[in-house]
């Protein structure tokens, strides 16, 4: 008798513990870097789509905007200015709205983009136009010529209005074939790849 009361009384006051359950920790995940060549195949993808017509024509060797599939200078004698905006009383934003004109408009009317249409200023130009492979990739990964950018920087910039635009130009005029989402993941091959350069 007095076992079975001390046997109720152990078990009101020390319950019976559940098995415990055995953590067992998650094996890391080992993230492998692309290499090299993985970084020099997804930079001909970048290559491609910044020396398309809608980036390459605002990222000219010289001082004059380019205009069309073929890259002709823009007409007006419409120049590239102190900041990149357009020269004092032409500046872009004269003709460049914040939006594309609606398709009613007819073709090829001036473009517009949130947050002002531009080109790089004259002292950081990030020329694409007339560059070898080799020669595009050092001048984006030279913060002296791309504005200061480190390649999260430059990762960062691929989601600007500006450069989205290049997936919606407006009426009349081709987007970039290279779907933005292949852009961005070749772009991110090419950084975690450490940048490398074709010669």
């Amino acid at each position: 008798m007095k076992l079975a009361v001390l046997a109720l009384v152990l078990g009101a006051c020390c319950p019976e513990q559940p098995h415990a359950k055995q953590v067992v920790a998650p094996h890391p995940v080992v993230v492998v870097p692309p290499t090299r060549d993985q970084g020099l195949a997804a930079f001909e993808t970048v290559r491609a789509v910044f020396q398309h017509p809608r980036c390459q024509n605002c990222h000219p060797a010289g001082d004059a905007p380019l205009q069309g599939d073929d890259g002709h200078p823009h007409t007006m004698n419409v120049q590239r200015g102190a900041d990149g905006f357009g020269r004092e009383g032409a500046g872009c934003m004269t003709c460049h709205g914040q939006a594309n004109p609606p398709r009613t408009y007819g073709e090829h009317q001036p473009p517009g983009v949130v947050g002002g249409w531009h080109m790089p200023g004259p002292r950081q130009k990030l020329v694409f136009e007339g560059l070898t492979p080799g020669e595009l990739c050092r001048r984006l990964i030279d913060p002296a010529q791309n504005g200061g950018l480190d390649p999260a920087g430059l990762r960062g910039h691929l989601d600007t209005p500006l450069v989205t635009w290049g997936w919606e130009p407006g009426f009349g005029r081709a987007p970039i074939p290279t779907p933005r989402a292949e852009l961005v993941g070749a772009f991110e091959t090419w950084w975690h790849a450490n940048t490398p350069c074709p010669q």
